[in-house]
């Protein structure tokens, strides 16, 4: 019996193939083309790499202020000093005196004199060769040397089968009439080309990504995915799908003159505004098609999404069919419940309750009544994708906060809720917007429809930037604002490396300001409550039993108190920007004037404090967006991140937008005109990750 060997260090970065290697591109490029002499480097190296060699003349391990190896090397023209704090000793070795190296460093000035710290060293012979090619620096594991990566690339280049995985057979009609110039080399080229620069190479466009050898490869990357999103869209079209037409709904399902979405219509204490109208008259169209609805539905923090849920699940119902809403979290999925509960109780519609907190017997009656059919509304949490979770007729799912969720989940909900007959139609909701160009690449096969007017009544909201020092100052402020009968919340820092110290700081924040306000009632919820002790603070809250309520991030998303008009952020600093304008979002929902202050403390990066300004200066969530955008990348932005998988590693959506549009047109004719060629393109570049792009 033979035992299987495991894998190799490179296998487990996934460098299993010559292809998977020669798409292993660089992420950036060492100059060791040029050799100066060590007089040289010393009037050169400030500021940038540079690289000299000499004669080891000295080497020593020295202990002020700490153990650090200092080697000294000199040539015919002067001599410099390397410092090192951590080392080997088979560096130290290596550096023996009488030792020939060559070193590349920035030199900086240091304790006695001019020095490099911590330079790339090899030792050489005194006439050694310089490269002619710039050197590749490649994306790595912990544990794997650069050196071995470009040995296994380098014969990954010259491997035979290489030639042929690499082949041209993208028409040349086609790439002519739509590419911008002829100046892009064949794909095999530009793949050498990026491998091994040559010394002459415009650094610059290497390393910004918008050199020609770039662009060939970041548009063929775009046209598999724009291909594979468009074939999709096809696919979903060819499919069957219950029909939810307006005018047949009461007539199939029983002898009541009214529907079960007109009773929604006239329970409901508002008058749907002129964008959730269009929105939703968008939303029933796709319903009335008989081939799966795959829609995403945009709108700001408290524009009215759920109303848009509730009235896509009435006409599920009103069809016999069951409609599901899944959220995040359980405090967002509570949020939905009561609502629901709210709207469609007086309608006399049976609702299930799903959450990973409930007891085992509250969950089994829960999946009894969802099986048997006589839960005709269903929500939860992450439960109802679990095996033991069995529809009776499933018509509608809505996904709340969609990015939230990893791609392999949003995959799932749809598979466990298709069927050969037929599959359910997906309403996905997001009130983080999702800009344009990421619209473009990642939902080539969602149809978008966006809530961009706030119900009336719903006032801007002032955003303050204040010192953490000022600390007092808006304690005092907080007084004044919850003696005028307002409520309040105080949201303390996320703090990732530990749930505990964030425990720890919301529980201080609650006992300081429980003492510094002893005429108000403080509350405290946090992750960490069972979620019947968080039920029980919030509508506390609500109830205006609770003035001011201290809480961790749970509150993100999904509260509703309109008398909440203040939201002081701790430590602002340390949130992203979806984050922020999500909590934001949480005030301005009733009449009183609304106020967030972001409380930040110092020194602040460029980064924090450029966050902090655009949240100051904006509250339109796709410009938030955009930054959001250019600081994380789409992968945390779309959930693309929790699947494991990178959707797109060689195009930056922002830098590459242009590109998008060659590649869709592209896509568009390859589909109609070389069918043939499609599947060759995908497998070269998607592989088995095809099936993402469909989430």
């Amino acid at each position: 019996m033979t035992t299987k060997r495991p894998p190799t260090a490179l296998e487990k970065m996934g460098l299993n193939s010559p292809m998977a290697l020669a798409l292993h591109l660089p992420s950036r490029y060492e100059d060791e083309t040029e050799l100066f002499t060590i007089e040289e480097a010393l009037g050169l190296g400030r500021f940038h790499s540079i690289q000299t060699q000499g004669v080891v003349i000295r080497n020593q391990v020295m202990f002020r202020p700490r153990r650090q190896l200092l080697v000294t090397i000199e040539d015919d023209t002067a001599s410099l000093q390397l410092r090192f704090l951590n080392f080997y000793p088979s560096q130290q070795k290596q550096m023996a005196v009488g030792a020939h190296v060559r070193v590349r460093g920035e030199v900086r000035e240091g304790y006695q004199g001019p020095e490099m710290v911590h330079p790339i060293v090899r030792a050489v012979t005194p006439d050694a060769p310089l490269p002619a090619s710039l050197t590749p620096v490649y994306p790595a594991s912990a544990g794997i040397s650069q050196t071995i990566i470009r040995k296994a690339v380098l014969q990954a280049l010259r491997d035979a089968s290489l030639k042929e995985s690499l082949a041209e057979f993208l028409p040349t009609k086609l790439m002519t009439e739509i590419l911008p110039s002829n100046d892009w080399p064949p794909l095999q080229d530009a793949i050498a080309y990026l491998h091994q620069p040559p010394a002459d190479a415009n650094t610059q466009s290497l390393l910004e990504r918008t050199h020609p050898a770039w662009r060939r490869v970041q548009f063929e990357e775009l046209l598999a995915q724009q291909i594979s999103l468009k074939r999709a869209h096809a696919i979903r079209r060819e499919r069957r799908a219950p029909s939810f037409a307006k005018d047949q709904s009461v007539s199939k399902v029983s002898k009541k003159t009214t529907s079960i979405e007109d009773g929604l219509l006239k329970v409901l204490p508002f008058k749907l505004t002129g964008a959730q109208a269009r929105v939703w008259a968008e939303i029933g169209a796709d319903l009335s098609n008989t081939f799966p609805m795959n829609r995403l539905l945009q709108g700001d923090v408290g524009s009215g999404k759920t109303v848009i849920a509730a009235l896509a699940a009435a006409r599920a119902m009103d069809h016999g069919y069951q409609a599901a809403i899944m959220a995040p979290t359980e405090i967002l999925a509570e949020q939905h419940y009561l609502k629901m509960q709210e709207w469609f109780g007086p309608l006399g519609i049976k609702i299930a309750w799903l959450s990973g907190s409930l007891k085992v017997k509250e969950k089994r009656l829960a999946q009894d009544i969802i099986e048997s059919g006589e839960a005709q509304l269903i929500i939860g949490t992450h439960a109802l994708i679990q095996d033991k979770v069995s529809f009776a007729k499933l018509g509608l799912a809505v996904i709340d906060e969609q990015h939230r969720f990893g791609v392999r989940q949003r995959l799932e909900i749809q598979q466990r809720v298709g069927s050969e007959l037929f599959y359910c139609h997906q309403l996905m909701m997001s009130a983080t917007p999702i800009p344009r160009t990421l619209a473009m690449t990642y939902y080539a096969d969602l149809d978008v429809s966006v809530i961009d007017e706030l119900p009336p009544g719903r006032k801007p909201i002032a955003t303050k930037v204040v010192k953490a020092a000022r600390r007092d100052e808006v304690i005092s402020g907080l007084h004044d604002w919850l003696a005028k009968g307002l409520q309040a919340y105080w949201v303390c820092p996320l703090i990732e490396e530990s749930e505990v110290l964030q425990l720890q700081t919301a529980v201080e924040s609650f006992e300081q300001l429980t003492q510094a306000l002893p005429n108000f009632k403080v509350g405290l919820v946090h992750g960490r409550l069972r979620s019947e002790e968080k039920a029980a603070v919030m509508a506390a809250f609500k109830a205006n039993e609770i003035q001011l309520l201290v809480a961790t991030t749970v509150i993100e998303v999904g509260v509703d108190v309109p008398n909440a008009a203040l939201m002081v952020i701790e430590h602002a600093e340390r949130f992203g920007y979806a984050q922020i304008h999500q909590l934001r979002g949480r005030v301005g929902r009733g009449s009183a004037d609304s106020v967030c202050i972001l409380m930040y403390a110092e020194p602040l990066s460029l980064a924090a404090k450029e966050r902090l300004q655009t949240l100051r200066e904006t509250s339109d969530g796709f410009v938030i967006a955009e930054r959001d955008l250019s600081l994380r990348g789409p992968g945390e932005l779309l959930g693309a991140k929790q699947s494991g998988d990178a959707m797109l590693r060689f195009v930056d959506l922002q830098r590459d937008a242009w590109l998008i549009e060659l590649a869709q047109m592209a896509a568009e004719r390859l589909l109609a005109e070389h069918g043939e060629l499609v599947e060759r393109h995908l497998e070269r570049w998607l592989g088995s990750r095809t099936e993402f792009l469909k989430a």
